[in-house]
């Protein structure tokens, strides 16, 4: 969610996909501004960013044209732009392989990075530093939007690619031109010129979190058509003219029935529509003359829809709890804070450059057992061999080579195709180890069948170690979890233990 997953020309490209985009005052230094978007959700351990894609975070300095049902912020036309672009994979002197890029800042100069140095590139001088590298993933969703029921935290564990841009707020930004800015991260394809199809002007962009899963494809709305690749398609601070009323009026359907999720009407159709067009105009709000905090992110827009000066510098800061505060204010027009079944992100930000924790590389385990009336050596006879078919999801199973390093070929009855291999086997102690090496997402993966004798019978272990590699870590636990349940098969063979 946030603008994870966001349509399906995004998920066909996750390298392109923007996750969420974030402006704040640095914690380290109070006169320089952050910005940061983040790209690739689920990244995995060798996740790397895409060579052919420009990577921007553009600003424009914003005023506030109306307030009340007449709220409105208008952007002026001069950008702040950065972009950047990474080259292919190299090796260093040692032989590592790394990956470069190069940010072009605002009036030409450009600035070369490493990706994954975490001291960052600054310019000669000093007014800006870049970092970009595989981070804990920020956001953190615990919800089931659709029917507004709590869960824990659907992106425990996930990376993502950061780029965070760290500036000197004074130099840069020039507040004494004006301290309210508006913020769009976008990923743009090479614009190549073809007879056959048009060029796609870019493959996604954001400016508050979640306009596209949350607000245009309100997930409790049926019947609709999936307006998001659509969005992406248009030019940040110029929607369309001709499809405005087309993306307001699902706005307008879609704050309809998010007010009344808790069966309770909090918005009047006057500040229901105010409030479609203040998120028709989408970029993520931030004043750099006024604190920002973790709790201020939209504090901007719902004080001027309620017609009074905004208090806050607004923004998102890292830790903001960006879901449960739109909720809030979605259902209830914050009458009361809906808060979801988790407190806060896989690990929280940093007070320091580069601010976004360091990625997630603890191992996760999945494990099953099943206890039996039949004896070890019965069992082990039949799961113990490492071409063994007796699994209920296999198709067949086709083996090359022999003993330690031997692989199997595994046909599942959905079609999925997995090889894995073998990595040690011991027949006296009836224990085998296997390693994942491809058809399934993850990384580090290594598997354990185990029979041990229990009273009079027998138990068979089944326990895998992984990390989630372009999918979120629960959606690969449940996914394993389902294929090692398979050892309740057994029990048909063998008899439950009694």
């Amino acid at each position: 969610m946030s603008d994870h997953v966001d349509g399906p020309r995004s998920i066909g490209d996750p390298a392109a996909d923007i996750t969420d985009l974030f402006a704040f005052t640095s914690p380290e230094d109070p006169a320089r501004t952050v910005l940061a978007m983040n790209v690739f959700p689920s990244a995995g351990e060798d996740a790397i960013f895409s060579n052919v894609i420009d990577h921007s975070i553009v600003l424009r300095r914003v005023s506030v044209a109306g307030v009340g049902s007449a709220a409105r912020f208008l952007p002026a036309d001069d950008e702040i732009r950065f972009s950047f672009r990474f080259e292919t994979l190299k090796r260093d002197a040692a032989g590592k392989v790394i990956q470069h890029g190069v940010c072009r800042l605002p009036g030409g100069r450009e600035l070369s990075l490493r990706v994954n140095d975490e001291t960052g590139a600054p310019t000669p001088e000093g007014d800006i530093r870049v970092f970009a590298g595989l981070r804990s993933d920020p956001f953190y969703l615990a919800w089931d939007v659709a029917q507004l029921k709590k869960l824990p935290n659907l992106l425990q564990h996930t990376n993502v690619l950061c780029i965070v841009i760290e500036l000197d707020t004074r130099q840069v930004l020039d507040p004494t031109k004006g301290s309210l800015f508006g913020a769009i991260a976008e990923t743009v394809p090479p614009q190549h010129r073809s007879i056959l199809a048009p060029a796609i002007p870019r493959i996604d962009w954001v400016g508050r979190p979640e306009q596209t899963n949350i607000r245009l494809n309100n997930p409790a709305l049926s019947g609709g058509d999936d307006l998001r690749d659509l969005w992406n398609q248009q030019t940040p601070f110029a929607i369309q003219k001709e499809l405005q009323p087309l993306f307001l009026k699902r706005l307008k359907d879609s704050f309809a029935n998010w007010d009344m999720q808790d069966g309770k009407a909090d918005w009047t159709p006057e500040a229901l529509a105010a409030n479609a067009n203040v998120f028709l105009d989408d970029f993520l709000l931030f004043d750099v003359a006024k604190p920002i905090n973790d709790e201020s992110h939209l504090e901007i827009e719902k004080s001027t829809l309620s017609g009074r000066p905004y208090q806050t510098g607004g923004g998102r800061t890292v830790d903001a709890n960006s879901i449960d505060i739109l909720l809030t204010w979605l259902v209830n027009c914050d009458r009361e804070f809906l808060l979801g079944g988790a407190t806060g992100a896989t690990k929280p930000g940093m007070k320091v450059f580069p601010y976004f924790a360091t990625p997630n590389t603890e191992l996760q385990t999945v494990a099953e057992s099943v206890e039996l009336a039949a004896t070890p050596d019965e069992v082990w006879s039949l799961i113990g061999q490492f071409g063994g078919t007796w699994h209920p999801l296999t198709a067949r199973v086709k083996l090359t080579g022999t003993g330690i390093g031997q692989l199997r070929n595994i046909q599942t009855l959905d079609g999925r195709e997995i090889v894995e291999r073998l990595e040690a086997i011991d027949d006296g102690k009836r224990f085998f180890r296997y390693t994942s090496i491809a058809g399934m997402p993850v990384s580090q993966y290594t598997g354990t069948i185990e029979v041990k004798p229990r009273g009079g019978g027998s138990v068979a272990d089944w326990r895998v170690q992984f990390l989630a590699n372009n999918q979120p870590d629960a959606a690969v636990k449940r996914m394993l979890s389902s294929f090692l349940k398979g050892l309740e098969s057994l029990k048909v063979r063998f008899g439950a233990a009694k």
